[in-house]
């Protein structure tokens, strides 16, 4: 039964994924882009834990947890050039 709701889970999070494809790429603001990045990266994170999954392996979290704190620290940084020109005053 795990194996069927991995499956739709992969299948929503590509659904997902491939939205967030066309808003960052004909999102008509700065802002709508920012947005469309950061929930891409929290989208990769729930794949990366649907893999960790689906192998029963430990590394995987370890991984997702990462790119979490380099994509947060990463859509901070961005919105902070956007706004200020500069990300180290």
């Amino acid at each position: 039964m795990i194996e069927y709701a991995v499956i739709f889970g992969f299948v929503c999070l590509t659904l997902a994924l491939a939205l967030n494809l066309w808003r960052l790429l004909k999102g008509p603001s700065i802002g709508d882009r920012i947005v469309a990045l950061d929930t891409m990266v929290i989208n990769a994170i729930a794949t990366i834990v649907l893999i960790g999954i689906a192998q029963a392996s430990d590394t995987f979290f370890e991984a997702a947890l990462l790119l979490a704190m380099v994509g947060f620290i990463g859509t901070v940084a961005y919105c902070k050039f956007m706004l200020r020109g500069d990300i180290i005053e």
